[in-house]
């Protein structure tokens, strides 16, 4: 007799830390009695069928590595109701019946489309996104390591800032998201930190430059958040040089690098909890919510929830980096 199947998949952008949690779910599932079915490309590839049987051996060495092997991507077509119909005919003829699929709010949000309109179907999620701003989880996966590449980045900034005598402003990712300029920011000790989540007060960011200026500081380092609505750091350069004249300014774009290389322990570690706890509830009978971890205990949070809002920024920390800055 064959045994029950379960998909998983990669969605939307890759993060650090996908490979570990597709290295949970393949050896869970095989311990519970499933044969685990990697789906290629995203929800692409369930509309093109896309799919490969996956085995222990399949996910070895992989833990270490970044980006996802299943390969990520986002998908117009499964947008669509004929796109969706399409994929659901697939995972019918290969006998899948049980999902999980590891991604951020868009993926959420398409898996939770694809149940309304095929209620037969079974899928958790995993919360995969650099951005941290999924509902019901303390945590995404990738987050830590974004974290930690952008402080790396800035400390070295901050050295040439302080030979040189220049203002950096760096730019991090985070669309919609101020958790990693927040985080890096305040790690490296920034003078300021500019998120989406609140607006941009040029005049308070002068003060604080001001500030240091009359104490003989010859440098300073700003982190924005690409989503800020000052319009990422080549604007938010262009005002402050306006009204700061005191330094010789430099706008660093950080990009996508934050989203290779090797997972941190940290993201290695909740990628692992996360992926076994999927297969785990996926096995007890779990549907519809995606899988994340709050007080460091797992917790299901149903996906309409999830990506109704966003995960909140902590006002003491956004507090912190002001005041620090002295």
């Amino acid at each position: 007799m064959s045994r029950p199947r379960i998909g998983i998949l990669c969605s939307g952008g890759d993060s650090p830390g996908m490979n570990a949690a597709i290295r949970a779910c393949v050896r869970m599932a095989l311990y519970l009695g499933y044969q685990p079915i990697g789906i290629r490309r995203g929800y692409n590839g369930l509309i093109e069928g896309d799919f490969v049987e996956l085995t222990a051996n399949s996910v070895s060495g992989i833990i270490e590595r970044g980006g996802t092997i299943l390969q990520a991507g986002r998908s117009l077509a499964f947008q669509t109701p004929e796109g969706r119909q399409k994929a659901y005919e697939n995972l019918q003829r290969h006998d899948i019946h049980r999902l999980i699929v590891i991604g951020g709010d868009g993926t959420c949000r398409g898996a939770h489309t694809f149940l309304s309109e095929y209620p037969d179907m079974q899928i958790l999620g995993l919360p995969g996104t650099i951005d941290n701003d999924l509902v019901g989880t303390d945590y995404t996966i990738g987050f830590d390591t974004a974290v930690n590449i952008a402080v790396e980045a800035i400390d070295r900034l901050r050295d040439t800032a302080a030979a040189m005598g220049r203002l950096f402003i760096v730019e991090v990712m985070g669309r919609d998201s101020g958790f990693i300029a927040l985080f890096s920011g305040l790690a490296s000790g920034a003078e300021a930190v500019l998120v989406p989540e609140t607006p941009t007060d040029y005049e308070a960011i002068v003060r604080i430059l001001e500030r240091g200026w009359q104490r003989h500081k010859t440098s300073a380092i700003i982190v924005v958040a690409e989503g800020d609505e000052a319009g990422g750091a080549l604007l938010a350069a262009k005002e402050i040089g306006k009204r700061f004249p005191h330094y010789e300014i430099r706008a660093v774009v950080l990009g996508h690098i934050q989203r290779g290389g090797k997972p941190s322990a940290f993201d290695r570690l909740l990628a692992t909890r996360l992926g076994a706890a999927a297969v785990e509830r996926l096995h007890e009978g779990a549907n519809n919510a995606m899988v994340g971890i709050q007080n460091d205990r797992i917790v299901l949070t149903p996906f309409q929830y999830a990506t109704k809002a966003h995960h909140a920024l902590n006002p003491t920390l956004l507090r912190l980096v002001e005041i620090l800055s002295l």
